[in-house]
């Protein structure tokens, strides 16, 4: 995240509560971190200027979520009710960094197959 400015997201350590267990492989989560970060960058890149704007970056940021599913899924895991809840919760706290804090949860994942 060296491109983020936002001091808020910088000291953010993204899925912070789904490491240090068993369950989720550490791997996967870089991955899924990766993808927070690569959504705070666009975010700063292209300033979305409303809510729609933002849903359209927070939409391609969930597809890729959506993708780790099967990486997930090969080392024996899965996007269950924790991990769920917690990148809806990654994904509200970013809205948020950044303006939005009337972002609907919902909808910053709509696109969600998890």
């Amino acid at each position: 995240m060296s491109s983020v400015t936002n001091q808020q997201v910088k000291d953010r350590v993204f899925l912070r509560a789904l490491y240090g267990s068993d369950y989720y492989p550490e791997h996967v989560l870089d991955r899924g971190r990766a993808v927070l970060a690569g959504l705070c960058e666009r975010i700063e890149a292209e300033r979305p200027a409303d809510l729609a704007a933002l849903y359209v970056l927070t939409e391609v940021a969930t597809e890729q979520f959506n993708d780790l599913e099967a990486e997930f899924d090969e080392a024996g895991s899965e996007i269950d009710t924790i991990a769920r809840e917690e990148i809806a919760g990654e994904f509200r706290f970013v809205a948020k960094a950044y303006g939005f804090a009337n972002a609907d949860t919902e909808e910053l994942v709509a696109a969600r197959e998890w």
